[in-house]
């Protein structure tokens, strides 16, 4: 194997608090270990378009507390293809660098994976996503911080929601996992989370409904995991026509749970991950994430990383159920 002597950052799918603090710990580390740094904007649509730049500790300085990405971010659908990776690997070779660290999600990560194989190429993932659905991590870049924006926003729809005697379905983002519905609603005091791992019927929506009445108040709040078909406005259209009686509103987060400056916790693990991806580099390590777990670095390799199946802590649903009585 040749010696890893340049290495590349890029950030790609959609953005989360911590990944400019993962950028600077990659950036930091792999100088102070000898190695020069480039950095690929624009996500795997950099990689295409050749727009890449030298970067050094002085391009990363002062950007830890700063939400999104220096790099910029991008869907790709050109790396999707064949003949884009191809490109991206040439111009990869033209630049001179020997490994890649990818800071992204399941999508990114999964691109990653392809690409490492197909070409041979030595590549490392940051599990850089708000949705918390990366395997073999605790926790990603950017869960924390997007927790607590939903936490406090769902504090000030409590207000309104009490004050007009309203039950208030808010939607979060979350795609296939419900970790942030469900600890958002634990933290903020909801009523009820309706999450992709516990199905949601009529009779449950019922029931959360009478513990409002229960507590003499007419009022409560329903998290609820974005989804194409079943999303907040079903459930709300739902309550309309089946519980005639209550008013109902919805308020879906959307974009506003992504920007925002990272959380001590998000800042951290972005750092602890960023140094591990460069000690990765140095072991030899290809085709792996570096996540976190019971407070220790781990590498897992990519394709348990992207699994879809990472496992949800169903005594969090009882907690919940026991205690929005």
């Amino acid at each position: 194997m040749a010696k890893i002597k340049t290495i590349g950052i890029l950030t790609s799918g959609g953005d989360a608090p911590g990944m400019n603090a993962a950028i600077r710990a990659v950036t930091r580390a792999g100088i102070y270990n000898g190695f020069n740094i480039k950095a690929v904007y624009r996500g795997y649509d950099g990689l295409i378009t050749n727009d890449i730049r030298p970067f050094t500790t002085e391009n990363v300085s002062g950007i830890i507390g700063q939400g999104g990405t220096i790099l910029k971010t991008a869907r790709s659908k050109g790396f999707a293809t064949v003949e884009g990776r191809q490109t991206a690997y040439d111009n990869l070779v033209a630049e001179g660098i020997d490994a890649l660290v990818v800071i992204g999600g399941n999508g990114s990560l999964t691109g990653a994976m392809k690409f490492a194989q197909e070409h041979d190429f030595c590549c490392i993932g940051l599990p850089g996503t708000i949705d918390n659905d990366l395997y073999g991590t605790d926790s990603t870049i950017g869960y924390d911080t997007t927790m607590n924006t939903i936490m406090e926003c769902v504090d000030r729809i409590r207000d309104t929601a009490q004050s007009h005697e309203r039950i208030f379905f808010v939607e979060v983002m979350g795609r296939d996992a419900g970790f942030l519905a469900q600890n958002s609603a634990i933290a903020s005091g909801a009523e009820a989370a309706i999450i992709p791992e516990d199905s949601t019927d009529v009779d449950q929506l019922a029931r959360f409904m009478e513990r409002g009445i229960r507590k003499s108040k007419r009022s409560c709040i329903v998290i609820v995991s974005e989804s194409p078909k079943c999303g907040a406005m079903y459930y709300a259209d739902r309550v309309r026509k089946e519980f005639p009686d209550y008013d109902v509103r919805v308020s879906i987060l959307g974009h506003l749970q992504r920007g925002g400056r990272p959380s001590a916790r998000d800042r951290i693990l972005a750092s602890c991950t960023g140094v591990g991806a460069v000690e990765a580099i140095m072991q030899g390590q290809r085709n792996i994430m570096v996540g976190v777990r019971n407070n220790e670095v781990v590498y897992v390799p990519l394709s348990e990383a992207i699994r879809s199946d990472k496992p949800f802590d169903r005594k969090l649903i009882k907690v919940l159920d026991e205690l929005s009585i």
